[in-house]
């Protein structure tokens, strides 16, 4: 038996009995790789999310809804920011994980490459976009990865608020006028299938899923996650009078979950490839305050540097 050999086993030992891995920690070079990866995509997910809600802050039909939006894009700022925090403990910079972004080589979640048309895209962002991202992130709060699990505890506070916020928009707009539930329905019936898309893959197609469960980085499966979902949004849409845009739709009395329809995965591949509605618009916007903000990441530099010498001297 090789110390490589040894290591794996003893590594895999403390992730079966549920202890956590920290950053001193030996862990096999694929498992801090695919943390890199998540944990990146997350935070980039974060970060990009802002600008398709940032530009409703001005156009909100009410000054208690501009300050509820406005809170809501500066949490999923401060999101981005604890995930970088997380992603720099497995010994990548910030800067090297930013470019990636930037040049494209860096993915984020193909849900933000649509574009919200009305006031009912916040609700509906806020409700699905939100919920699905609630069930991949509560499991998260328990994945192996001490830092990453520790930053996803405060994270899963908020989200909880933002999908809340989004619901209770679609609410108020299905029970007001026939144009504002018109207006609602529109918006569940655009953004129902890209949030589906959000939980990834198929089991059977997902390159990192077993990887992933394996190392309990995961908790549950792409597919489970997906089922959860849907059971519980179909009665959330019941309950305010919308519907949800599937004829196939059914609830199956043998396995007590809901059957669906066939998911368009061209749409989801064409997507991610960096050909949704909005990925130029998205990159274009995301180099852009990158360029401009570089003063403000020189002067903050500056400062630092001049405070740790007088502190020195």
């Amino acid at each position: 038996m090789t110390d490589l050999t040894i290591l794996e086993e003893r590594f895999q030992a403390k992730i079966d009995a549920e202890l956590k891995i920290e950053p001193k920690d030996w862990m096999p070079e694929k498992y801090r790789k695919n943390l890199i990866r998540q944990i990146s995509q997350h935070a980039h997910s974060e970060v990009v999310g802002m600008l398709p809600e940032g530009n409703w802050i001005t156009r909100a039909p009410s000054l208690r809804r501009k300050a509820i939006l406005l809170a809501k894009v500066q949490d999923e700022a401060g999101h981005g920011l604890y995930l970088y925090s997380a992603a720099e403990t497995l010994g990548t910079s910030r800067e090297q994980t930013i470019d990636d972004l930037l040049s494209g080589k860096a993915k984020y979640s193909s849900i933000f490459n649509y574009p919200t048309l009305t006031w009912a895209d916040i609700g509906a962002v806020g409700w699905l976009v939100d919920g699905a991202a609630i069930m991949n992130q509560v499991m998260l709060c328990r994945t192996s990865y001490g830092p990453y699990a520790r930053a996803m505890v405060r994270i899963c506070k908020e989200e909880s608020f933002h999908q809340r916020q989004g619901y209770e928009i679609m609410a108020v707009l299905a029970n007001g006028t026939p144009e504002q539930k018109e207006m609602a329905q529109d918006a569940l019936n655009r953004w129902w299938w890209p949030s589906l898309m959000m939980f990834g893959p198929t089991d059977a197609n997902s390159p990192h899923s077993a990887e992933s469960m394996k190392w309990k980085i995961k908790r549950q499966s792409n597919d489970e996650l997906r089922q959860i979902f849907i059971d519980r949004t179909v009665q959330q849409a019941e309950v305010i009078g919308l519907s949800v845009p599937d004829p196939a739709l059914k609830w199956n009395e043998a396995t007590q979950h809901y059957d669906w329809g066939t998911i368009d995965w061209s749409e989801f591949n064409n997507v991610v490839a960096g050909n949704g509605p909005c990925n130029k618009e998205r990159m274009v916007a995301r180099n852009k305050a990158h360029d401009e903000g570089a003063w403000v990441r020189e002067a903050a530099l500056a400062y630092a540097a001049k405070k740790l010498k007088r502190k020195a001297a």
